[in-house]
């Protein structure tokens, strides 16, 4: 209890040091004691911009809370620019720490000393962030490896944080005037589950194995494989992948690297993670992106660090696809029908003010450059509209509005003249033709065929059971009726279609004949 108090107290400390309170003071519903304290606590120096001093503010006060600054980065719809700019420059400022206790680490998790383990391992680690830090090592057949390890005591102080950041949630709940729209209880809790999330390190190892699974046949995505034997909640030992970082141009093009075509292919990885697999890998900042320049493999990107994944199931897929098409067609109106027809728009919005607002924001962005425009300005004037018309921005599509951002300064750096909605919109029409198309039709025909094929044979007996049990059918048996009746509904219009099909395709193909054969005779 006496460290708790002491934790506050520090917090407590550094935020008076660095004016937190003075940047939440727009916020207070109580202006006059929101202006007592400012002039109380006079002796702070608080010249340097509001977004600098938070940075500054969590930076001291350790992990943790750079880790909540860098998901608040992402958090666009409710941090102002300013404060989201700053706070996106957390993502390398974590100290590693010290290398025997990594060691000490991979002892108690392996069971072994990394001298016993590795044919060599770096005791210098190569990179470092809130959660965990990064040593090379050699396996003893001669494979290169990079060997994740969990900062020691992490568990316990992130529960401890946590817990204060829970309360300073609620506090801020009540005082701030936005809370209800900005939900910060909302916004801890998500940042807890992050957060533990990524104390799982085996969970991190399952991750990249999916995605390399689903980019395996892929000549656009290397992720590296994880070595099983070696990997526990707290290690992890995978595969080392040597490339240039994305972020430097320079050394990029001095390899011969085509950076339109990277750039192009980026945005191609992206939508095929979302609209194909439902999974995608949701911190591509540039520190967690290589590019290989290796000849069997020149060229293509090497992602890293997967402990942030995404996931959509087929409903969130659909819905995106739509709102992204209608977009790029500039159907307004298609937009504002789609978040109502949802529900993320009340039922008595009225379309024709949700549409101009919609088109308000995103017409002045089409047919123009990457370098002209901004994701992160268009995100704000979309979440202020949203304000207005009391649309609540989806938890399920958090990650995939961070990760939108990520492609956006990744574009920005690789080819700021890159047309992302060209470069998409083929992508997206692709996809939806195969989802409403021939070949989705076939697809899910085979997807159902076992579920069909084990209630087929079942419904004569079940349904007569139904209608004959003690002369008349029980409420639970009615039930089952008109379960067992949709079902074969369902079937008959199935067969009817399939029936319909292949008699009109023979027809047609019959009457191609005749006419042939017709203006083959002599007149």
């Amino acid at each position: 209890m006496i460290l708790k108090f002491l934790r506050l107290f520090k917090i407590i400390r550094v935020s008076i040091k660095y004016g937190l309170d003075e940047i939440a003071i727009s916020g207070l519903q109580v202006p006059r004691t929101a202006k007592l304290i400012d002039t109380l606590i006079f002796w702070r120096d608080l010249s340097s911009p509001r977004g600098v001093r938070l940075r500054l503010a969590l930076e001291e006060l350790g992990p943790i809370f750079v880790k909540f600054g860098q998901v608040l980065s992402t958090r666009r719809d409710l941090m102002p620019p300013d404060i989201a700019e700053e706070l996106a420059r957390l993502q390398d400022r974590v100290p590693p720490f010290d290398s025997d206790l990594a060691i000490a680490q991979i002892v108690k998790s392996l069971g072994a000393h990394p001298d016993q383990l590795f044919a060599s391992f770096e005791r210098e680690p190569v990179a470092s962030a809130s959660i965990a830090q990064v040593h090379f090592a050699t396996l003893k057949d001669g494979r290169e490896v990079a060997v994740k390890v969990l900062r020691p005591g992490m568990k316990k102080l992130i529960d401890e944080d946590v817990a204060l950041m829970h309360i300073a949630a609620d506090w801020t709940s009540r005082l701030w005037a936005d809370s209800k729209r900005l939900k910060p209880k909302e916004v801890v809790g998500e940042f807890d589950k992050y957060l533990h999330d990524e104390l799982d390190l085996m969970r991190e190892a399952a991750n990249a194995s999916q995605l390399r699974r689903n980019f395996a046949n892929s000549d656009l995505l290397l992720v590296p494989e994880m070595h099983w034997d070696y990997c526990s909640s707290s290690v992890i030992v995978m595969e080392r992948m040597v490339g240039i970082p994305v972020s430097q141009t320079e050394r990029l093009v001095a390899a011969g690297v085509d950076l339109r075509k990277l750039s192009s292919d980026g945005v191609e990885i992206f939508f095929t993670q979302v609209f194909r697999d439902g999974f995608f890998h949701a911190d591509m900042h540039p520190g967690n992106i290589l590019v290989s320049i290796a000849p069997e493999s020149f060229g293509r990107y090497i992602a890293l660090d997967f402990g942030i994944v995404g996931t959509l199931n087929d409903y969130d897929k659909d819905y995106l696809s739509q709102n992204f098409l209608a977009f790029f067609r500039r159907d307004y109106k298609r937009v504002a029908e789609a978040h109502i027809e949802s529900g993320w728009a009340p039922k008595d919005t009225r379309v024709d003010e949700l549409e101009a607002a919609v088109r308000a924001c995103c017409e002045p962005i089409f047919d123009r450059p990457l370098k002209d425009i901004s994701f992160g300005q268009v995100l704000l004037r979309l979440f202020q509209t949203s304000r207005r018309f009391n649309v609540e921005v989806q938890p399920q599509l958090v990650l995939l509005q961070k990760t939108l951002l990520n492609i956006e300064g990744l574009g920005r750096q690789l080819d700021p003249e890159l047309d992302l909605w060209q470069t998409a919109k083929p992508y997206l029409e692709k996809w939806m033709s195969n989802q409403v198309g021939p070949q989705g039709f076939m697809e899910r025909l085979r997807a159902e065929a076992p579920r069909y094929a084990h209630i087929f044979p079942q419904l004569p007996r079940l349904l007569h059971q139904a209608l004959t049990v003690h002369g008349e059918p029980r409420e639970n048996d009615v039930e089952l009726m008109k379960t067992l009746l949709a079902e074969q509904r369902q079937t008959n219009r199935l067969l009817s279609f399939i029936v319909y099909f292949v008699g009109a395709f023979a027809l047609g193909a019959l009457g191609l004949q005749v006419f042939m054969r017709w203006h083959q005779l002599p007149f």
